[in-house]
This record gives structure tokens, sequence and C-alpha cells, in this order.
């Protein structure tokens, strides 16, 4: 069980990171401040830099949490389950329990910002090495020595990207499925080979 000075480490930082997105959503990344973030948190200046080096790494902190409970919920899935499945399964269960496809929408612009691009692509790159550390220990490989499992991680966050942004610029797709339904589709079709 974790400890209560961890909860409310763990509060303290998810309120610096949703203060840092909604003030930079609203005011754009430029006219905001890490004094105005730590203001909004209600805690001072030294403690946000307790957590986050800059307002750039706080923005992006909801988007690493995302991707933590996703790595520990395919983790949790049953061993003998495939991994296509076990991965199924673990987007599936994050959808939309964790994960606000409206606040996506919102966050869209924000990320294209150029000051935000590296730690954009810094949190993409440790989720892929997250991923293939847990599918090569599912797996029993040495992801040293086998591609597999970097392979695999690579190919469903791509797959997951570009479903999203699909999901996100096109007319109506909301109209006709939900997010989970349609990862778990392009999954299933990862796992034909993308034969039609």
């Amino acid at each position: 069980m974790t400890g209560l000075r961890e909860r409310k480490k763990a509060a303290t930082r998810e309120a610096l990171g949703e203060a840092a997105w909604s003030l930079c959503v609203e005011h754009g990344l430029d006219r905001v401040t890490v004094e105005q973030i730590a203001r909004a948190a209600g805690v001072s200046l030294r403690t946000f830099f307790n957590y986050f080096s800059s307002k750039e790494e706080a923005v992006m902190a909801g988007d690493k949490q995302t991707a933590e409970t996703f790595v520990r919920e395919f983790a949790a899935r049953p061993a003998d389950e495939p991994v296509l499945v076990a991965l199924r399964g673990a987007l599936q269960s994050i959808y939309p329990q964790h994960v606000d496809l409206e606040r996506l929408r919102r966050s869209r612009e924000l990320r294209r910002h150029p000051a935000l691009l590296p730690h954009v692509f810094a949190a993409y790159s440790a989720r892929e090495q997250e991923l293939t550390a847990v599918i090569a220990e599912r797996c029993g490989l040495d992801a040293s020595v086998d591609p597999y499992p970097a392979v695999t991680a690579s190919t469903i966050l791509a797959t997951l990207r570009a479903v999203v942004q699909w999901w996100l610029d096109t007319p109506q797709a909301s109209e006709r499925y939900t997010a989970a339904e349609l990862i778990g589709r392009m999954i299933d079709q990862l796992g034909t080979g993308f034969t039609r």
C-alpha cells in the first residue's frame, strides 16, 4: 500500500502538472511562467522545482502518467495471454478511464510548440523503452539480442498514435467508433499482418 507521504507527493505532482497544462492551453506556453503554475497549484516556487525542472516538463506530466498506467496494465495482464491480446486489453482498459479525448484535442496545438517537441519525443522514447522491457520479460527474451520486443513496442505505439490522431481529425469518427473500439480493431489488424 502507498504511504501517506507518497500519496501527498503524487497529489502535488498531479496538481502541478494539471495547473501547467490548463494555463498553457488557455494562455499559450510562451505566456505562462513557472511562478504562475506554482501559484495556481498552491505551492511555492521551490516546491515546483522539487518536482519539475521546467514548465515544459510539467506540461507533459499527464502524458507520462498515462504512459506509465498503460505499461503497468500490460505488465499485469495474465501471463498466458499472447502479446497482442495483452496489449489490446491493456490499451482498452485505459480508454476512456485514463485518457480524456477532449483533453487530447485541446493539447494538440500545444504539443506542436517548438519548446515542447523535445519533451514530447523524450516521453515517447521513454514509453517505448519501458514497453520494450515489459514485452521482453513477458516473452522471456533478451531485448539486446532479439529485436522482437523493440519492434513490437514501436509498432504498437505508432499504431496508437496514428489511430488517436485519425480519430481526432476525422469528422463523425466518434459517432462510428469509440477510441477503444478503434484501437482494438487496429491491433487485430496488426495480428493479421494488415491483410484485408
